[in-house]
């Protein structure tokens, strides 16, 4: 994977020297905010989410994955609206587990700033019987994510909610307390002759009104159809608390994962 040395943005005081960035090449990053220009303490790293209102996380074409169909480590790039990236994620897993389990798999995600630190750690533990939604009441049988910023404290969780068809999820802050549902379609697949985005709806539990999106983006004809590469949008509030948009993002990886990455995306 090669590695991207970070070009000072203009009017960016000098500082020491920066070691390359773990993303991909020839890629452009975000500048990253000053820290003090904030009102309130900011985990470090989430700096970087405070004035934006939307993160479009596209998944790296795996080539030897495509060819071989071995399954490969995932990686994402995560960026702003104008295309400047603001994470890397880096799956970590076993090739036991990635080729065995396949989507149902454990993992963890590392989400790294233009700094090469670790910001974001998304955390899945393997359950042999989760998945389906009819019971997904039960903690064995429901998925869940929780989202740690930095790495050991928790933010979050995206857990798998009980329903009888569509796609449900709830969105919980460090204390448990549910904060959004994440709706989805009846149907969240796509095809040739369907490329409308897959929506899922992001509902306040306290207004039970629709404050976000978060879509599975159609991301073309070759990469849909050779590859298990996806792209999503994620939009939130401008203003929403740095924390939770962060366990937004961590969330988004379960629902790629239990929809999204099978074999015949």
């Amino acid at each position: 994977m090669a590695n991207t040395p970070v070009v000072a943005q203009p009017g960016t005081p000098p500082g020491p020297p920066v070691p390359p960035a773990p993303g991909l090449a020839g890629v452009q990053w975000m500048s990253k905010p000053d820290p003090t220009q904030f009102s309130t303490v900011c985990p470090p790293g989430l700096e970087y989410l405070a004035s934006l209102d939307q993160i479009l996380v596209h998944q790296v074409i795996e080539l030897a994955e495509v060819l071989t169909g071995f399954e490969t480590k995932n990686r994402y790039a995560l960026k702003n609206s104008l295309g400047q990236q603001v994470f890397f994620a880096m799956e970590e897993s076993s090739c036991l587990m990635r080729n065995c389990c396949h989507q149902d798999r454990g993992f963890i995600l590392h989400l790294t700033d233009n700094f090469g630190q670790e910001v974001i750690r998304v955390v899945r533990e393997f359950k042999c019987c989760a998945g389906c939604c009819w019971c997904a009441n039960a903690d064995c049988c429901a998925f869940e994510v929780t989202i740690e910023a930095p790495p050991g404290i928790p933010v979050g969780y995206m857990r798998q909610s009980k329903t009888c068809w569509k796609p449900f999820y709830q969105l919980l802050d460090a204390n448990r307390s549910p904060i959004f549902e994440v709706q989805g379609p009846c149907c969240p697949c796509q095809a040739i002759c369907c490329t409308e985005d897959v929506q899922f709806e992001i509902i306040s539990c306290q207004t039970n009104e629709k404050v976000g999106t978060l879509a599975k983006q159609w991301a073309g004809w070759f990469q849909e159809v050779c590859s298990k590469a996806n792209n999503f949008s994620v939009q939130f509030p401008r203003d929403l608390d740095v924390k939770l948009k962060a366990a937004l993002i961590g969330g988004t990886f379960l629902i790629d994962f239990m929809f999204f990455e099978h074999q015949d995306n």
